[in-house]
């Protein structure tokens, strides 16, 4: 028996979502990175209610997004545990997908919650403003991606003159995550007022939909998807009010600087670090983008957003609100 199978929990863990494989979006790379690192750490992790644990981990996976119990289970688990601690993810709002339940559902949460992670400043002054108490104790830890699949090493750096690649993904086809941007992208370089430049659109897309001269490729994810942006030069994202995307921080993390809506949530919290923003002129951030392109480059590679480092975060958080119990 070795040393490390000796070692007893620090803590036991329960998620309320399980993790899956493949491009699920970001609250499932969230959850698969948190839960490894974890276990990493000692720390027991499960995926029910079924034993007593020190603490309660909780997110959400959308309207339609399975998970493992809900707000009313954990009412009762916490009057049959009351020392348990809970903290909520909360990673969603109601104007980003046009609905109007999604609030509802993060408030009812909320009231069995200790402790409230918002994963932007962005998202926490929006549900300030609509029904968040500031005065509950609550932080905000950005979105990171798996540093094994999402790093710059092997990322071909643009030199002037040479073609610009601009690229974007996406998993949902929602008119909202910023195709019209890309579209506009796609009609200034088929119209020739973008020159020596292209545009690759990785994902899915509205079916109206016909690109003129962007490159497309299919909805993929980890490693896969890494090695594609990394062959590009900048990233490009026109999604609105994001509460913290994972889209643009796999791009960072991949060495490239953003351009990004200036209505785009918590994705502005990242542009105002890592690129340069646009509300009607697209074409003149990729071209400002295109000649300060070293300078933003080495800001990304000094310090881009990181699974690791998310990860360190909410481990704190965890290890802090167990030994204040």
């Amino acid at each position: 028996m070795s040393f490390f199978s000796r070692i007893k929990p620090p803590a036991k863990v329960a998620f309320n979502v399980r993790p899956m494989t493949g491009p699920y979006g970001g609250g499932n790379q969230w959850v698969t990175q948190l839960s490894r690192y974890l276990q990493y750490c000692h720390y027991e992790v499960r995926f029910d209610l079924r034993h007593p644990v020190d603490c309660l981990v909780l997110t959400h996976l959308g309207l339609s997004g399975k998970l493992r119990f809900s707000a009313e289970q954990i009412r009762e688990y916490k009057r049959r545990h009351p020392r348990v601690k809970v903290i909520q993810r909360i990673n969603d709002n109601d104007r980003r997908k046009g609905t109007s339940e999604m609030n509802a559902i993060l408030a009812d949460t909320n009231a069995v919650t200790d402790h409230t992670v918002f994963v932007s400043e962005w998202l926490r002054d929006h549900h300030a403003e609509l029904w968040f108490d500031r005065n509950k104790p609550h932080s905000a830890i950005l979105n990171g991606a798996d540093p094994a699949a999402f790093h710059p090493m092997g990322n071909h750096a643009y030199t002037p003159g040479e073609k610009l690649r601009i690229v974007t993904h996406h998993w949902s086809d929602n008119w909202s995550k910023g195709f019209h941007v890309y579209k506009e992208i796609d009609d200034l370089l088929a119209s020739g007022r973008l020159q020596n430049a292209e545009l690759w659109v990785i994902g899915r897309w509205p079916e109206e939909i016909t690109w003129k001269a962007a490159k497309t490729f299919p909805a993929c994810s980890g490693v896969q998807l890494g090695d594609l942006l990394r062959q590009c030069h900048i990233y490009v994202t026109g999604s609105l009010w994001e509460p913290g995307a994972m889209h643009p921080v796999e791009g960072l993390q991949c060495g490239l600087p953003l351009v990004y809506h200036e209505d785009g949530g918590g994705t502005v919290e990242l542009g105002r670090q890592f690129g340069i923003g646009f509300r009607d002129d697209v074409l003149g951030a990729i071209e400002t983008m295109r000649t300060r392109y070293e300078e933003f480059r080495r800001l990304v590679l000094a310090a881009p957003p990181s699974g690791d480092w998310m990860c360190l975060q909410y481990r704190r958080l965890i290890q802090q609100c167990i030994a204040q119990s």
